[in-house]
């Protein structure tokens, strides 16, 4: 059964404005409770501003009337991610709230992609943009571990970044990758273990052990694709040079 959601989310040109204006009233509590030094302040204040006009960009261009239910929920997730960033940026908030923050972010990872399912409301921009605020929270969570136990940390974060760049020198890594669990197990892992070692609950060794577990992970999976996205892109090669050259003899 689809549910339309026509009359029941803003529309485009409202909820990034509702959004802004929910990120600076998470940034004042934040403010008031833990206390956000300037730099907490601008950090948080550009991450909403960005993630705002991006969304309002992105909506426009995909022609969409209503953000929906689904969108609205990774709103809310963005919205904890920029107080998260506020707070690694520039504060004395205690690690837990921290990691407090950034668990409602991740727990609510899956009830977005449940609710577009269930409602019809399945776009790309809608995965595009869940995509997205999953990376950048995992990158403030790999820079607030790499504050406590080396910069080596800010790697796990960075790989995703890293991988976008290299793609605009090589865009054969744009090609789509074929559906692989063990993708989906290892960017989980991420977040958890993530928060596990910014919460200051595990002991130094064992911390720098599951951030070296975490990072090893994550090498093997971007390394496994990278390898595929290759392989394919010799194979189209081979396909399509034969192609090229009865073409050109014409």
């Amino acid at each position: 059964m689809t549910i339309s959601t026509a009359t029941t989310t803003m529309s485009p040109s409202k909820a990034p404005l509702a959004g802004f204006a929910a990120q600076l009233l998470l940034l004042a509590v934040l403010a008031l409770t833990v206390g956000l030094s300037t730099w907490g302040w601008l950090a948080g204040v550009v991450f909403g501003a960005v993630l705002c006009g991006l969304l309002k960009v992105a909506l426009h261009r995909a022609g969409m009337t209503t953000i929906g239910w689904a969108n609205s929920v990774t709103l809310g997730r963005a919205i904890l991610t920029g107080g998260v960033t506020a707070m690694v940026v520039g504060s004395d908030a205690p690690a837990l709230l921290i990691v407090a923050i950034a668990a409602v972010a991740l727990a609510m990872d899956g009830i977005d992609g449940q609710v577009a399912r269930r409602t019809g409301t399945t776009t790309a921009l809608g995965a595009r943009f869940d995509m997205e605020v999953d990376a950048f929270l995992i990158l403030m969570l790999s820079g607030a571990a790499a504050i406590e136990y080396g910069w080596w940390a800010l790697a796990i974060g960075a790989f995703r970044y890293l991988f976008v760049a290299a793609s605009w020198a090589l865009p054969w890594l744009n090609a789509a990758l074929p559906p692989k669990f063990s993708r989906k197990v290892v960017a989980a892992q991420q977040g958890v273990m993530l928060a596990v070692v910014v919460s200051g609950l595990l002991p130094a060794a064992v911390a720098v052990f599951a951030l070296a577990v975490a990072l090893a992970s994550l090498t093997w999976s971007f390394g496994r694709d990278i390898g595929w996205l290759y392989q394919a892109s010799r194979v189209r090669a081979v396909w399509t040079a034969p192609r090229a050259h009865a073409l050109a003899a014409r």
